[in-house]
């Protein structure tokens, strides 16, 4: 990618793959530089530092986790079909175990994926309870099986697992 072509958004979105792949060291200027086939200096020209560059990285994924919410919210399938996308959101998202894992270490980073999960917890609440499941540990327990079920292995049977407990949740009413 050549120099003048590289924006903040850029630097971001190398970021978060890097970031996916090999971890919260990645996010230096020197190996995301390297990985993109600039200089430092590119980096520093978007960014006043690192930690900038961490919380631009962290805000910007926080506005996709949100919007993902808020697209679930606009769509008018039914509450069912809403659901399991839900999961399947979740499940799909290749940044967030590497958040969770970098926020044991970073309060910072704790506190964004805590914001999210509270949106996300919210959203699940508000289907829920549109179908008349009121009992918030359905809601919190989809919540936890859509982010821990991937850490299984098998994305397939991970999916089919989540889509499984809304089916048993669903049945409950």
């Amino acid at each position: 990618m050549a120099r003048d072509s590289l924006t903040p958004n850029a630097w971001i979105v190398a970021g978060l793959s890097q970031l996916a792949e090999l971890g919260p060291q990645a996010l230096r200027a020197e190996p995301l530089a390297r990985h993109l086939g600039t200089t430092k200096g590119s980096f520093y020209w978007h960014f006043k530092d690192v930690p900038a560059y961490h919380a631009a990285l962290l805000q910007h994924w926080q506005a996709e986790a949100f919007g993902a919410v808020v697209n679930l919210i606009e769509d008018d399938a039914p509450v069912a079909d809403r659901l399991r996308r839900f999961g399947a959101q979740v499940q799909a998202d290749p940044v967030d175990p590497a958040l969770r894992a970098w926020g044991q270490s970073d309060a910072s980073v704790a506190t964004t994926v805590a914001q999210v999960d509270d949106e996300r917890l919210k959203y699940l609440s508000a289907l829920m309870s549109s179908l008349g499941i009121t009992n918030p540990d359905y809601a919190r327990a989809a919540l936890g099986a859509s982010i821990g079920l991937r850490q299984l292995g098998d994305a397939d049977a991970a999916q089919s697992a989540y889509a499984s407990l809304i089916d048993v949740i669903l049945a409950l009413r």
